[in-house]
């Protein structure tokens, strides 16, 4: 999904663009026309493997309107996506729509790589959700549309919840720390590996989301440059509370990622952990490292911050966008327009995925398993829209940092005020 960042060959702060490294796509899902022009969209492999009806629907309703056009979908793997843009860039042959993260928009748009867009020619544009339309701004102008959201969520193990006595999902922070005390003092003192709250060191979204509701940020532009903002007193905060539930919650190596969040979840010595609703599901799939035993046993809730208001979370996403090099720019726009749509968005919901924007997010069933996602998505964030964020990301400064918090290795202050220097180094970088 749109929640990863990807590498891409952007040197010399322009647009120059190497094969080098460079993937292969995977092409199906074309609607026929005879004659005509040819649309070519790059889709992510998402769209094939979970909305597919989607896809078929929107080139079904696209070739409707424009006979003799025919699609083109090819399906991109998001680990070489970028690499493969990059390379097609460079040349004349550029697809016609692109899938992209919303946290990778901004380098493309400040390089001159994608085409402006009518913001008034999409639904509900007025009320896209601000981490996804965010990306796509600059200098007043829209770049891309937003297409789908995820927001990380509270997962819990049903059963432990009954055996410990908590009769209800919290909704409130204090009522978060009682249930993870109760957790702790009934599983982790038969069990030492036991951890009432699942937190790796070295996983940023959700220490970053803790940064966010004690009103902190990971960096800010002043006078057109971008500095980190880390080490500021209401970022130190958060991550002050994020270590004290690390302390006192997590039992683990202090010095991993989230990557393998659900096998390690579906071991069965977790209590409670924070990420996508899919890993619920994973967590009992064998595929990944899950237990099928474990099936029937999650349930998801909007989990509470310390600030009295929900923790807001990383809103990953995807954003479609028309390459400026594309021979097709009007007809890739009406196409994003359908596949965009109310209808198109509906149809994304019930495939267990959060729309583009507010107004259609009160159709999510509130008590199904995205609807705490839908809750929270409201109080969503996106990394900083500055040029170099890319950099920052596949510099690892903000893990590194984490990980030096949670062995002890550096204070919150001084690991913080070392990470906004080395983000000072990169973030402005084009």
């Amino acid at each position: 999904m749109a929640l990863r960042m990807l590498g891409r060959c952007l040197v010399l702060g322009t647009l120059l663009w190497t094969v080098v490294g460079c993937g292969s796509s995977d092409t199906d899902g074309s609607a026929e026309g005879e004659g005509g022009d040819k649309l070519t969209v790059w889709l992510a492999v998402d769209a094939r493997e979970s909305w597919p009806k989607l896809v078929a629907s929107a080139n079904s309703r696209f070739a409707k309107e424009h006979p003799g056009v025919k699609v083109d979908v090819q399906y991109q793997q998001w680990t070489t996506k970028n690499q493969k843009l990059d390379a097609v860039l460079a040349g004349q042959n550029a697809p016609d729509v692109v899938e992209m993260g919303n946290s990778e928009t901004t380098n493309y748009i400040v390089n001159d790589a994608f085409a402006p867009l009518d913001p008034k020619g999409f639904d509900h544009s007025g009320q896209w959700l601000p981490a996804l339309a965010d990306a796509c701004r600059h200098d007043g102008r829209t770049y891309c549309v937003p297409y789908y959201a995820g927001a990380r969520i509270g997962i819990y193990r049903t059963d432990y919840f009954g055996q410990a006595g908590i009769t209800q999902a919290p909704r409130t922070y204090p009522e978060l720390i009682s249930a993870l005390d109760r957790l702790k003092e009934e599983f982790g003192s038969k069990n030492p590996r036991f951890s009432a709250f699942y937190l790796p060191g070295r996983y940023w979204y959700a220490a970053m989301a803790f940064v966010k509701d004690a009103g902190g940020e990971m960096a800010v532009e002043e006078d057109g440059r971008w500095h980190g903002a880390l080490s500021s007193p209401k970022s130190v905060a958060g991550l002050t509370t994020w270590k004290k539930l690390l302390d006192d919650y997590y039992v683990g190596d202090r010095a991993k990622d989230n990557s393998d969040q659900p096998a390690v979840v579906g071991q069965g010595r977790v209590g409670v952990f924070y990420g996508n609703t899919w890993e619920a599901q994973a967590a009992t799939d064998s595929r990944s490292g899950g237990d099928p035993g474990l099936k029937g046993k999650f349930a998801t809730l909007a989990f509470p911050g310390p600030s009295g208001e929900l923790l807001p979370p990383f809103l990953g996403g995807s954003t479609l966008a028309v390459p400026a090099k594309s021979a097709n720019k009007d007809l890739a726009a009406d196409w994003i327009r359908i596949f965009t749509d109310r209808k198109s968005q509906r149809q994304l919901i019930a495939a267990n995925t959060l729309p583009n924007n507010t107004v259609q997010l009160a159709d999510v069933a509130a008590g199904g398993v995205n609807g705490p996602a839908a809750q929270a998505a409201t109080r969503g964030w996106v990394t900083p829209l500055a040029p170099g964020w890319t950099s920052v990301e596949k510099s690892n400064i903000l893990p590194a940092m984490l990980e030096r918090i949670a062995t002890g290795k550096a204070s919150v202050q001084d690991a913080a005020r070392e990470a906004d220097r080395r983000i000072d180094a990169v973030i402005n970088e084009r």
